[in-house]
């Protein structure tokens, strides 16, 4: 069985438990793309659509890629090759993907969410998919979002931790299996200053520096040195002063203050980054990074950006998802060509981005669904520049789209 089928059979079993149906792309497409959906390939930069980048006011959001659940926000289901404004949205802050659709955190402390909503990942008290935003429920004082395969979270002003959606394996992490369609607090956690997802549950740090867990627990993703699924939050093992996580597939992420990286749970494709295929339940360091600043987590692949601007990744690469010009699989990092004076990263399914110092966002790997942005659906082994955009603040990625805050 190829890398990439294992992938597809593995993320449709996760997004099956939790409820999404955003997969015919993936699974029926070949490698260039040739059984995508309905595409708009009339978005050339000088367009309506993608051409006005450069006037667009500050606080607002663009999506490009799949969009067959609404996942892009612009009122519309046809997939987008280069990016198009997310419609009603300003003020925004900062801005998550998830697996059928987006959220954004608006400068007043509330979150909107668009897309599937199938079992209620938007928050809105509803299952019904939205095309453009709408407000989830009950939600103010936010600082932080995340968006999981099917559920989403907020971290309030307080502290506390909120999420909604599928709570099939305990996601939302409120000691049930009960999915919610409205927030729900995270079972005690306080003074977070952060959140990130995997495939079937989610981690936060607090402000300790200490990292927690909670959800599925399958292949060790909970770092707790068990297998053994929790509904409420254990802390993952061994890790302190941690300054930022993330997490995607069955593995998460940790960047320590001292810029080493650490990670645990799936290693099938070498995702962990330590040189072998071994899961780990408990955290191990990414091999040969140092000066790190920042990191994203793909499906079964890391990325790192270090002090030097340069971007390193590993893992599984059969489409082109660690940037280094081959379709090889890494155990350990390599570094993406061609890129410097990179300040931040986001990682989709089988692609990824990064966000340069001078506002621009490049994109490789998986593009049959035009989710790398360049108005074409040709997958990249080297990074490539998103079409028409500048004075980027923010990048996030879903499964197959791409998000940017002006």
């Amino acid at each position: 069985m190829s890398q990439r089928r294992w992938r597809i059979g593995v993320c449709s079993a996760a997004l099956a438990t939790a409820g999404v149906l955003v997969l015919p792309a993936a699974a029926t497409a070949t490698a260039n793309g040739s059984a995508a959906p309905t595409v708009d390939k009339a978005m050339p930069a000088s367009s309506g659509h993608s051409g006005q980048h450069g006037s667009l006011k500050p606080g607002t959001v663009q999506a490009w890629g799949a969009n067959s659940g609404g996942q892009l926000g612009d009122g519309t289901t046809t997939n987008r090759l280069a990016p198009v404004p997310v419609t009603g949205l300003d003020r925004v802050t900062a801005i998550a993907g998830g697996g059928g659709g987006g959220y954004a955190l608006r400068r007043d402390g509330t979150v909107w969410a668009w897309g599937t909503n199938n079992v209620g990942q938007l928050g809105d008290g509803t299952t019904s998919d939205r095309l453009t935003p709408v407000q989830v429920s009950g939600l103010n004082r936010v600082t932080a979002i995340a968006g999981g395969g099917s559920s989403g979270y907020a971290v309030r002003r307080d502290g506390t931790v909120w999420a909604w959606g599928n709570n099939s394996t305990g996601q939302l992490g409120d000691g049930t299996t009960t999915t919610s369609l409205i927030p729900v607090q995270v079972t005690g956690l306080d003074r977070v200053t952060a959140v990130a997802v995997h495939s079937y549950g989610a981690y936060a740090l607090r402000r300790d520096g200490t990292v927690w867990a909670w959800g599925g627990n399958f292949q060790g993703q909970l770092g707790d040195g068990t297998t053994t699924n929790s509904l409420t939050p254990v802390q993952v093992s061994g890790l302190t002063r941690v300054t930022a996580i993330a997490g995607r597939g069955g593995s998460g992420y940790a960047l320590r203050r001292d810029g080493t990286v650490w990670a645990w749970g799936d290693n099938f494709f070498g995702g962990l980054g330590d040189g072998t295929t071994d899961n780990s339940s408990a955290p191990v360091q990414v091999s040969g990074l140092s000066q790190v600043t920042a990191i994203a987590a793909g499906f079964v692949s890391g990325y790192a950006v270090r002090r030097d601007g340069t971007v390193w990744s590993w893992g599984t690469n059969d489409l082109g998802e660690l940037g280094d010009g081959t379709t090889t699989t890494r155990l350990t990092p390599v570094q993406v060509s061609g890129l410097n004076r990179v300040t931040a990263l986001a990682a989709g399914f089988e692609n990824a981005y990064a966000l340069r110092r001078d506002g621009t966002v490049w994109a490789w790997g998986a593009n049959y669904a035009g989710q790398l942005g360049d108005g074409t659906t040709v997958n990249r082994l080297t990074p490539v520049q998103v079409s028409g955009l500048n004075h980027i603040a923010a990048i996030a990625a879903g499964f197959e789209a791409g998000y940017a805050l002006r």
